[in-house]
């Protein structure tokens, strides 16, 4: 529909990219045994070592969200001036945990049933349901992120219901910028 959409999470690979802003920092914290063979940051030896301690996963976060939420600022700074009346979108998991969802003008939330998110989420390459439902477990429940969100899109039906209303938030958001 014209917005620009920024993922949160593509971008967090790209700052633990060789090269990016954390990953040295990351490699310093947690050292040389989170590294594949290329020398990149293997993502999943780096969760093993962070997500079942709270206390490492804070220390992670510490470092990759600043430089996640500092390239998310350029890009929508980069597309206001190119599109002063634009939408810019970050689709991102925990900006309510995190508290950076109050660096936003609105909030949308997406749901669907917790087995539709573990389903969707086990389409992903390397997926275990033990590692999903973990993931789930230390996000907000979907009904406490109700609380804080301007608009909720329902993904759960088919692909049609979920366009329409997201037509709909489009449209409330544009109304919104008049």
């Amino acid at each position: 529909m014209g917005c620009l959409l920024i993922h949160a999470d593509q971008l967090g690979h790209q700052v633990l990219a060789k090269g990016g802003p954390a990953y040295q920092p990351v490699l310093e914290q947690f050292g040389p045994d989170i590294l594949a063979a290329d020398g990149d940051i293997d993502r999943k030896a780096l969760a093993a070592k962070v997500f079942d301690h709270p206390e490492r996963l804070e220390r992670l976060n510490a470092i990759v969200h600043p430089a996640v939420i500092h390239r998310e600022e350029e890009l929508m700074a980069q597309f206001a001036e190119a599109h002063p009346d634009g939408i810019g979108v970050v689709e991102a998991a925990i900006l309510i945990e995190t508290g950076s969802y109050r660096r936003f003008d609105k909030l949308i939330l997406v749901t669907c049933s917790e087995e539709q998110q573990i389903e969707r989420a086990m389409r992903r390459t390397g997926a275990t349901a033990s590692d999903v439902q973990a993931r789930i477990r230390r996000q907000m429940p979907l009904a406490e992120k109700r609380n804080y969100a301007d608009f909720v899109i329902d993904t759960s039906g088919d692909k049609k219901e979920t366009v329409e209303q997201t037509r709909a938030v489009y449209q409330a958001l544009r109304r919104s910028k008049s």
